[in-house]
């Protein structure tokens, strides 16, 4: 399974992360550990939500479509 994932920061919930793993519990803890140089100045980090796919090419896919524009309507609506 490959699962994308939603974060949001616990000290600065206006902070949102989106994201892309096989292993969700290890990369939520690489997050919080502040091994991701785009999320460690914002930790730690709460799971908000996440959607799982068979195959990665439609995660990535369903992952990049969250982090444009109708994609961000769509999680704000859903998710936020």
């Amino acid at each position: 399974m490959h699962y994308v994932y939603l974060l949001r920061s616990i000290d600065n919930p206006e902070k949102k992360y989106c994201g892309i793993a096989a292993d969700l519990k290890k990369r939520l803890g690489e997050h919080n550990d502040g091994k991701s140089i785009h999320t460690n100045k914002f930790k730690p980090w709460k799971l908000v939500a996440y959607i799982g796919f068979e195959n990665r090419e439609k995660a990535e896919a369903f992952e990049k479509y969250l982090k444009q524009g109708s994609g961000h309507a769509f999680a704000r609506k859903h998710f936020w």
